[in-house]
């Protein structure tokens, strides 16, 4: 039943990375190596962020001041995020082809390496405890839910690197690339303010996901259509 249940959360994190990167044609075009880069740049980007961390809030963990939420501190801390968007942005430009390739490449290699880094070990030493445990496929979960996010946030990055993006599209883009570090901070919030369980934060996240990514694909769409990739 253990190993059952670990082989399970591998497939559930690791299966949807595999195939979007089989089945969405980029393999066609040896990008494994970006993939590669990519996640390189993940790894990176993660120890700048904790340098900065380190250096600006070297006693976040305990600002909390009788038991209140320090509201400004933790949207300082989400602030260091923007690091993610340049991260994006130079492995968008290290990914040759056609727009969609760059995002999918950059994507897939950044949300992979991501998944490896923070749920791995997790799921070696969790995963396979003596008891079934729904935190561990709650986990899974929302590394899928991360693949998408990091999808639409790479779109929405390549499309703001486009000149010939159409100006009525330029507000929306700057606006979602603005909050998109404080994606997690106010989801919590909400979260907090509806007294969600963890199951229904997870289904917020894949439906705040999903929204994003829809408008970055339409936005997308309409240059794909208008510069003719």
């Amino acid at each position: 039943m253990t190993l059952y249940h670990f082989g399970n959360c591998l497939a559930l994190v690791y299966a949807p990375y595999h195939m979007a990167y089989k089945f969405s044609g980029i393999s066609e075009y040896a990008t494994f190596s970006k993939c590669v880069y990519a996640g390189g740049l993940y790894i990176f980007t993660q120890l700048c962020k904790m340098l900065l961390l380190a250096t600006f809030f070297p006693d976040s963990d305990s600002g909390q001041v009788n038991g209140e939420y320090d509201v400004l501190l933790e949207i300082l801390k989400a602030t260091v995020d923007f690091a993610d968007l340049l991260g994006l942005y130079f492995a968008l430009n290290s990914v040759p082809g056609k727009g969609h390739a760059k995002i999918l490449t950059s994507a897939i290699g950044w949300a992979s390496a991501e998944v490896v880094v923070t749920r791995s070990v997790l799921l070696w030493v969790g995963a396979r405890g003596s008891e079934f445990d729904w935190r561990y496929v709650r986990s899974c979960a929302e590394s899928n839910v991360a693949l998408l996010q990091h999808a639409a946030t790479a779109a929405l990055v390549w499309l703001w690197t486009r000149s010939d993006l159409p100006k009525k599209h330029t507000p929306i883009v700057i606006s979602l690339l603005a909050l998109s570090p404080y994606r997690m901070l106010l989801e919590d919030a909400v979260a907090s303010v509806l007294s969600l369980s963890a199951w229904s934060l997870l289904a917020l996240r894949a439906v705040h996901a999903s929204a994003i990514g829809l408008t970055a694909l339409a936005m997308y769409a309409v240059l794909a259509q208008q510069i003719g990739i």
